[in-house]
């Protein structure tokens, strides 16, 4: 049961993640807005390496990998949307299979993230918080982006007693 709700949390990030980028024109997925460091593109680029390499064989080999150039990840690709989605997708597909393999007996399990040993519940925990951190740096600046067309992820501000008579975002998909 612990396995499903994190898994169900790694899609609701990404969902958010989605969502906010499909409102968002492909030219700004590379802005850098002011009082930032990373765009929207360098964001995806550094969570899908993150997500790669930490959930490739995630029980059975260091979540660090050999392959992984984290610092590249931070550098401007001029990756179009398609690419940018298709990393992102991948990463996912990557993350899923191998939760999809675990089940609360596992938590207590060992893992190794850059020789560190850590239970397979605190890498996780780990990474959910991770992906949660630019997930939210994601929305916010598609959200400067988009300006006033912006439509709410959540409950729309002044909207919250209307919500409340039908929670629809609360309620678990069959």
């Amino acid at each position: 049961m612990v396995i499903e709700s994190i898994k169900a949390e790694y899609n609701r990030y990404k969902s958010l993640t989605d969502l906010a980028i499909a409102q968002v024109k492909d030219e700004d997925l590379h802005k850098i807005i002011p009082g930032t460091e990373n765009s929207i593109a360098i964001l995806m680029n550094h969570l899908s390496g993150n997500l790669k390499s930490r959930f490739t064989n995630f029980l059975t080999e260091d979540g660090e990998k050999l392959w992984r150039n984290r610092d590249e990840e931070f550098e401007e690709s001029n990756k179009n949307r398609d690419a940018l989605l298709k990393d992102w997708n991948e990463a996912f597909g990557i993350l899923l299979g191998e939760l999809n393999k675990l089940t609360d007996a596992d938590l207590s399990r060992k893992v190794k993230i850059r020789e560190t040993e850590l239970t397979v519940s605190d890498a996780l925990t780990r990474s959910l918080s991770h992906l949660s951190y630019h997930v939210g740096q994601i929305v916010f600046i598609a959200r400067q982006h988009v300006g006033a067309n912006w439509k709410s992820l959540s409950i729309p501000k002044g909207k919250s007693q209307t919500y409340n008579l039908n929670p629809t975002k609360e309620k678990k998909p069959n």
